[in-house]
């Protein structure tokens, strides 16, 4: 049997960005953001800043980053394989990649069908 998909991943462009984030800021993690402000950005916060909810779902890790999403999210996006990647422009007003004049930006893959009765079973 293939492997179990990861629910989250990353582009090299995303993974270079993140590496200089963490030599500047120590360990950090993601959050799938549903808010007003700033979209479906995925936000980067210092572990230390930011308190994971009981609700929120842990996807998976990139570059060694812990990636998240809130409960109502993940249900309607569970049966998709988020991309973490990167473009020009400003990042999130709270985003440790504000400033860097680049900004994470989530992608999707739908998971096959196969994938997806993959990751049922382990579920």
């Amino acid at each position: 049997m293939a492997p179990v998909p990861p629910r989250v991943t990353a582009t090299p462009a995303a993974l270079d960005l993140l590496e200089t984030i963490q030599r500047q800021h120590g360990p950090v993690l993601f959050h799938q953001s549903g808010g007003c402000c700033d979209g479906s950005s995925p936000m980067c916060y210092p572990q230390s800043d930011f308190i994971v909810g009981d609700r929120d779902v842990k996807l998976g890790e990139i570059g060694g980053a812990p990636v998240y999403i809130g409960a109502q999210q993940y249900a309607v996006w569970s049966h998709t394989q988020l991309i973490i990647d990167v473009i020009p422009g400003r990042g999130g007003m709270f985003s440790l990649d504000n400033g860097t004049e680049k900004r994470f930006l989530t992608r999707g893959r739908t998971f096959t069908p196969e994938e997806t009765e993959r990751l049922m079973l382990t579920a």
